[in-house]
């Protein structure tokens, strides 16, 4: 065999090399989930509350998954949220209930498929004012997340069960970040929201609480999971994943509450101590346990919004739930103690 020349062997080198960087860049000795599998990758929009906790958490366990990751994103408002559905950038979503209805009321098709928590949500007012119940709160300027929210509907119920106009109430509507910092400033007097925002207001003195949700409406929900009809249409898979990881994520944060905080404390932006504060004191304060939706509970918030105009009519609750993506058996999430220990999403 003739040996090569010195410049057979550079230009054989400058041949193979594209080829050599291909396969660096493909790195086909590491394990993608299968012959021929490619991960795939949904984003899931959420406000930093703990009713959408299930939202970061299952970001965290779906690090690792070979199969699909999902990649929450926080959100500041609902309105902002709502915009990116509206524009087809967001297709799976954390939403307040009775604004998940109006959109489907609204014509954009998105389907409820589980819910985000039970309770979890409060009432707090100013601790310089001596107000026991919503009749205290007459002239007062009362903060709620939105008027397609439950916590609005339910103060409504609450005032209507007092003998409370609601037009002797102010109400006005904030992003759930700002509503501690405006009762410190005292351009508020009260506020009902999800947590951990009312708990700040309770740990730095310039509120008290004067009713957990639990205490209303035990059970209460404030958000659902939504996803748009194309997703379910195009991707069933990626949705029966989601909904299996939103509800082992919950059974997961249910046994392990002091974790939970710190798996989500970086998502949020907030101080780990706040949320630990929400998840254990009370432990009941919010929960992430039977969150199957179901008719009757749902058509009892459509009852309400339409009687307080939010809605037009009453909705088909057959065309809004689509339970079919529900597992049978929920198990929790394997998230490791030394897994959630630092790091950042």
């Amino acid at each position: 065999m003739m040996p090569c020349s010195p410049s057979s062997r550079w230009w054989l080198t400058l041949a193979l090399a594209p080829l050599m960087l291909g396969i660096l860049r493909l790195q086909p000795w590491k394990s993608r989930g299968g012959a021929g599998a490619v991960r795939k990758e949904l984003i899931v929009g959420f406000l930093p509350v703990t009713c959408h906790l299930t939202c970061p958490v299952t970001d965290f366990a779906s690090r690792t998954s070979t199969t699909t990751r999902f990649v929450s994103q926080r959100f500041a408002d609902f309105p902002t949220m709502v915009e990116s559905i509206r524009g087809g950038r967001l297709r799976a979503s954390f939403l307040i209930a009775p604004l998940a209805m109006k959109l489907r009321e609204q014509g954009v098709p998105v389907k409820i498929v589980y819910l985000g928590h039970r309770d979890g949500s409060t009432v707090i007012v100013r601790t310089d004012l001596p107000a026991r119940g919503l009749a205290d709160l007459r002239g007062k300027t009362f903060a709620i997340p939105s008027r397609y929210s439950n916590q609005y509907l339910v103060t409504r119920k609450l005032m209507e069960d007092q003998g409370v106009d609601p037009a002797s109430i102010r109400f006005v509507e904030l992003p759930p970040p700002e509503m501690p910092v405006a009762l410190a400033a005292r351009s508020i007097d009260a506020y009902f929201v999800g947590e951990p925002h009312a708990a700040k207001a309770e740990l730095d003195g310039s509120g008290r609480v004067l009713y957990h949700a639990k205490d209303i409406w035990p059970g209460f929900i404030s958000c659902v999971l939504v996803v748009h009809e194309s997703l379910i249409a195009e991707q069933p898979d990626v949705v029966r994943d989601l909904v299996r990881g939103i509800a082992a994520s919950g059974a997961w944060a249910e046994g392990h509450r002091v974790a939970a905080a710190r798996v989500a404390a970086p998502y949020f932006r907030q101080d780990e101590k706040v949320l630990r504060f929400v998840l254990t004191r009370p432990p009941d304060r919010v929960s992430y346990r039977m969150l199957t939706p179901s008719d009757a509970e749902l058509d009892r918030i459509a009852t309400m919004a339409v009687k307080a105009g939010i809605l037009d009519r009453p909705l088909a609750m057959g065309d809004l739930i689509d339970r079919r993506f529900i597992p049978p058996r929920i198990e929790p999430a394997e998230i490791g103690p030394a897994s959630t220990e630092g790091g950042t999403p």
